[in-house]
């Protein structure tokens, strides 16, 4: 008799808030949303972005806390499964689902080796190493030469960007290795904690900040919160924004990447998702909005002004974080300690999101091939950390962004519309308002019936629909790739559609197994 393999399973309720808010903490809080705040209207953006987060984020999240522990419980952790446990008669709906381990896999290609340079910077504050650069120029320079992309007086090689993602990496497998209790709950429990001290710390620095210039009054913390919040209304009546806007809380809440779904399907049937979902993103929110609005564009507006700081907010999230931060730092005393305070907290918000994008490639061999946790983490660290290396060497040449394109931005879309409409319209919306309330500590507000049924989709279809109008034969034909990237962008594609195939193979292969052992059964 084939003895039943027990699924891992979260060790608390605080352990699953945890980690689901560590999953959707991460860099973009700290660096990515003040930089498209201001970019796109300043406090005016807080309009589109609440209205997104009400009507695509918070549906999305119950949404998917719902069907993950509707799945877990025929024993699937990842989309494919979970899909076909909703929608049984369709044979291909498992197929969509492949979409659910694609997209994070893509994701922590490239996020583990952007995770790795806080972590060097972090061991770089402490030394010192860029204590004495004083201006955007030399520093820009100091983080081209670690990257690769320079050799200078900094840095001759890729030799100290290497290595640290060799740690960093590391760490990753070693936490996802010990599984969900032991491992991804319990870095949780105390990095999402020290997180939140860190960044409190450096929020509290920056509003205490006094202007360093006596002849230039206006450069103080108030105007600097002021040009972060103040509203150009204008901003509105673009649809670039309302679109930037529901982007950034695809990425802040991680809904529409199938992580979310696999750390619920750990949850038993009487788990509450409503509340526990609830405080996850609140958490993530508190992080974004108060911490990650209150430390970078205030600081620089301080040293910097009005002027500059606008072209720093667009100049990009890595100039914000690696750059422009830094370079404040510099000015204040403690800066050793302060500069390790907000490179290890971007460290911590990372590791706890990248160990989550790996948790569904690791969970589908678990649940559907019944190999065991330790092999399953051994394959994927394999596999992975060979993928990873198209981050690392090819940077200069557009690879990571073409990566965040189809993984972090237009499959995120995708699946969301998909396990959307998979919820609201096949499992059918009464029998998912029920299922959402199982085991629930409180009522979901009864407009949401609505919203996750006509309003969620709606918006959904907006956006994509307003991709495949603006931007989507540019992108298809690769009319802005440079001539000497051409060749590294298309074999990205090439290399993506090669890993999409091959895990739609292996679903087809998982499912004639597991009918096999059915028929060998009865």
């Amino acid at each position: 008799m084939t003895q039943v393999k027990k699924r891992d399973s979260w060790g608390s309720r605080l352990g699953i808030i945890m980690a689901v808010a560590g999953s959707a903490v991460g860099l973009g809080n700290f660096l990515r949303f003040p930089a498209k705040a201001v970019a796109n209207g300043g406090g005016a953006f807080m309009i589109p972005y609440f209205v997104s987060l009400f009507l695509l984020g918070i549906p999305l999240m119950w949404i998917e806390w719902t069907l993950g522990r509707y799945g877990g419980g025929f024993e699937h952790g990842t989309a494919p499964g979970i899909f076909h446990s909703v929608w049984q008669k369709n044979r291909f709906i498992k197929y969509f689902g492949v979409i659910g381990i694609f997209g994070p896999l893509v994701i922590f290609i490239y996020y583990t080796y952007i995770e790795s340079w806080t972590l060097a910077y972090s061991f770089f504050a402490l030394l010192g190493k860029y204590s004495k650069l004083n201006s955007q120029l030399a520093m820009q320079s100091f983080l081209s030469g670690f990257q690769g992309l320079e050799k200078n007086q900094y840095f001759h090689g890729l030799g100290p960007a290497y290595l640290f993602f060799l740690l960093t990496f590391t760490l990753n497998i070693w936490v996802i290795y010990y599984g969900i209790k032991a491992g991804i709950e319990k870095l949780c429990k105390w990095a999402m904690p020290l997180l939140f001290i860190f960044g409190l710390i450096l929020m509290f620095r920056v509003i205490t900040l006094a202007a360093p210039d006596l002849t230039k009054p206006a450069w103080n913390i108030t105007n600097g919160f002021g040009f972060f919040w103040n509203p150009d209304f204008s901003a509105l009546k673009s649809a670039k924004v309302w679109l930037e806007a529901a982007g950034q809380i695809f990425f802040t809440l991680s809904v529409g990447i199938g992580v979310i779904l696999t750390y619920a399907s750990y949850l038993s049937k009487g788990d509450d998702v409503v509340l526990s979902g609830l405080t996850a993103a609140s958490t993530n929110e508190v992080a974004e909005v108060i911490l990650g609005g209150s430390i970078i564009i205030p600081a620089a507006f301080v040293f910097f002004g009005p002027q500059e700081i606008q072209a720093i907010a667009k100049s990009g999230v890595f100039n914000l974080g690696f750059v422009t931060m830094p370079l404040v730092l510099n000015k204040l005393p403690l800066s050793a300690l302060l500069g390790f305070f907000w490179f290890f907290l971007l460290f911590l918000a990372g590791i706890t999101s990248s160990v989550s994008l790996a948790q569904p490639a690791v969970a589908f061999l678990e649940d559907e091939f019944d190999i065991s946790r330790k092999k399953a983490v051994l394959i994927f660290g394999a596999v992975s950390f060979i993928l990873c290396h198209a981050a690392v060497l090819f940077l200069k040449n557009g690879v990571v962004d073409e990566l965040d394109f189809w993984g972090g931005t237009f499959f995120l879309v995708l699946f969301a519309t998909i396990e959307t409409i998979l919820f609201a319209w096949v499992f059918g919306m009464e029998q998912a308002w029920d299922e959402i309330h199982k085991g629930a500590d409180m009522r979901v507000p009864v407009v949401y019936k609505f919203i996750i049924k006509y309003i969620t989709p709606l918006f959904l279809f907006f956006i994509l629909g307003m991709w495949f109008w603006q931007e989507w034969l540019p992108i298809i034909l690769m009319k802005n790739v440079t001539q000497a990237n051409y060749i590294y962008i298309l074999s990205t594609r090439l290399g993506l559609l090669a890993i999409f195939f091959i895990l739609a193979l292996l679903v087809k292969i998982a499912w004639r197994r597991k009918k096999r052992q059915w028929e060998q059964i009865s």
